[in-house]
């Protein structure tokens, strides 16, 4: 993990050099209707009010749970025994990256989607909202959290949602064999060069031309830096979007050569 300092540089250069959307060098009709419908769109949608609610309820709960870490761990607490409250205010995605996730499901309306890293369930909610005829596949590698998770989908009355108690290695296959084709994938959780390039692989044998990936956290280590370039340089990769935090991936067939976008967020 890069230190804080080191990652606010980052996050200034992306800022300074990153397109800031449409009319300024974007020329790609597909990005520049992602720029235009997903990204810019300022709307509040019905699903919001109740999943933000349930995250500030989750904000205050001082529970204190056992959590075991099957990823590159917190960058916040380094012992097993945190409060839900800790998890919530500092692992979770915040309110703008959830609820552009959200927008993206929203608007390309995939039917199967897959989640590595539920964590309380927040991000769950929004990808599950953003279109309740979809079928979601989530796994979460801590019981204790899981648990946690699945009462809030519950709660949120969210019936679309499938989540498996697990690590990544062992679920995503038996995943993948049930769903046979990804539309829609949230990589979030085992923020390493090996695994993260791994779920990768798996993924891309099952994604179609409108198949979107989504990685989280690209530039918070070297690691994941690398992963992230590794992917763009794939061959049936066609099209990547860098927002700093999350990298968007497409293997659309109109793109005749490969493009990258920087675009800020």
């Amino acid at each position: 993990m890069y230190s804080k300092l080191t990652h606010l540089k980052k996050w200034l250069h992306y800022y300074r050099t990153a397109s800031s959307g449409v009319g300024h060098g974007i020329h790609s009709p597909f990005v520049f209707d992602f720029i235009r419908n997903v990204l810019n769109d300022k709307r509040d949608f019905y699903a919001f009010p109740p999943i933000e609610r349930l995250r500030q309820q989750l904000k205050n709960d001082q529970s204190v749970i056992q959590v075991d870490d099957l990823g590159a761990g917190s960058s916040v607490s380094k012992s097993n025994q945190r409060t839900v409250s800790q998890i919530a205010r500092y692992a979770l995605k915040s309110k703008t990256l959830a609820q552009f996730l959200f927008r993206l499901v929203n608007y390309y309306q995939p039917e199967n989607i897959i989640e590595l890293g539920t964590s309380l369930g927040i991000t769950t909610a929004y990808l599950g909202a953003g279109n309740p005829n979809a079928s979601v596949y989530t796994i979460e590698g801590a019981p204790a959290i899981a648990s946690i998770a699945k009462k809030n989908l519950q709660q949120l009355n969210l019936h679309n949602v499938k989540l498996l108690k697990g690590s990544f290695d062992a679920l995503l296959p038996i995943v993948l064999s049930e769903m046979k084709r990804v539309d829609f994938a949230f990589v979030d959780g085992n923020h390493r060069l090996e695994p993260t390039l791994h779920y990768f692989e798996q993924l891309t044998r099952h994604s179609t031309e409108t198949t979107i990936l989504v990685f989280d956290d690209i530039h918070w280590s070297a690691e994941m830096e690398l992963a992230w370039n590794r992917i763009q340089d794939h061959p049936l990769v066609m099209c990547t979007i860098d927002l700093f935090f999350l990298g968007l991936v497409f293997f659309k067939k109109d793109f005749k050569v490969k493009q990258h976008f920087i675009i800020r967020f």
